[in-house]
């Protein structure tokens, strides 16, 4: 079997602290598992805490949401970011996939679809950091020699037994080499262009360097803003716009399309069906808003590059009233 497929990170012996006779055990520590096993640069951003196996295909996984975040921050509603629920989904995919099915780190991942639903009631900003517990199911699963291809993610995340978000998303894996070969001339990118961005407050940012819309004199349409200087939207290099980069578009873009005080999205459903490149325009576009009842609208989110379409994401909101 692969030396990747271990079960957990190895434990360290038990240690004294400044007095000889106060031990602590390593299981009542709490750690972030290997910032490489989710592709990320910045331990910082590393949301998962700890995982074990259950039976084949079921995992019982643990993480922590921030307080506070640089970008992912607390809504004014007083709700955590609903986008640290698709990040979570994303790093228990890929930490399962190279931890526990063989896919050799230095391999590309790409996300075809992922959705995700958070519960308000159960989602909001306590006293101290979400302590979180994941049940994580891979289904689908592609093997492919001693590894994988892909599988289907499914997740729900707890806490203190309360379910507070759950969604899933369907992942493939590729090899380095095989994905060089796949990308091609598009391994290097050519220079990024500078685009003015909408008015942060417009869609409900405080800084305008966290803004991934750019203006344009057409109603309902954006260019896509890819500042590659971003420590968490790129916090490594990359040669295409990264999901998440995405996601905060359809996030973005339906705040604009439909600004009511007080409204947060709790669903996101997302497909993707090419790369996007960061070096030619990507157009993003804002549907009709569709009532859904209970107070839920709908909007449908579009990104087209070079005349076709790149991805889509059916965004749901809904009014919490604060205070």
């Amino acid at each position: 079997m692969s030396d990747l497929l271990i079960s957990a990170v190895p434990p360290r012996r038990s240690r004294a602290l400044d007095h000889p006779s106060t031990v602590v055990s390593d299981a009542t520590l709490t750690r972030t598992v290997p910032r490489e096993f989710v592709h990320r640069a910045a331990v910082a951003e590393v949301l998962l805490t700890g995982w074990e196996r259950v039976d084949g295909v079921l995992f019982r996984m643990s993480a922590q949401w921030p307080r506070g975040h640089s970008f992912f921050s607390a809504l004014p509603t007083g709700h955590h970011d609903p986008m640290l629920a698709a990040e979570t989904i994303r790093q228990a995919g890929t930490l399962l996939a190279h931890a526990e099915f063989g896919v050799p780190l230095g391999s590309r991942f790409m996300m075809s679809e992922l959705h995700f639903t958070v519960v308000p009631e159960h989602s909001l900003v306590g006293a101290a950091p979400a302590d979180l517990d994941l049940e994580v199911s891979c289904t689908e699963v592609r093997p492919r020699g001693r590894s994988i291809a892909g599988m289907r993610v499914d997740v729900a995340i707890r806490r203190e037994g309360a379910l507070v978000a759950h969604g899933g998303g369907q992942l493939g894996c590729i090899s380095s080499t095989a994905y060089d070969r796949l990308r091609g001339e598009h391994r290097t990118p050519g220079p990024v262009a500078a685009v003015t961005p909408v008015p942060a407050a417009s869609v409900g940012r405080r800084s305008g360097f966290d803004v991934v819309l750019g203006a344009t004199d057409q109603p309902h349409r954006w260019r896509l803003r890819a500042e590659t200087s971003h420590p968490v939207l790129f916090d490594h290099p990359v040669d295409h716009a990264p999901g998440m980069l995405l996601l905060e578009a359809a996030r973005q873009a339906t705040h604009v399309f439909t600004p009511c005080q007080g409204s947060i999205p709790v669903s996101i459903t997302s497909s993707f069906q090419r790369y996007v490149e960061l070096d030619r325009p990507c157009w993003i576009e804002a549907g009709p808003v569709v009532a859904k009842g209970g107070g839920r609208t709908s909007v449908t989110i579009l990104g087209r590059q070079d005349g076709r379409p790149v991805f889509s994401c059916v965004v749901e909101t809904l009014p919490v009233l604060t205070g």
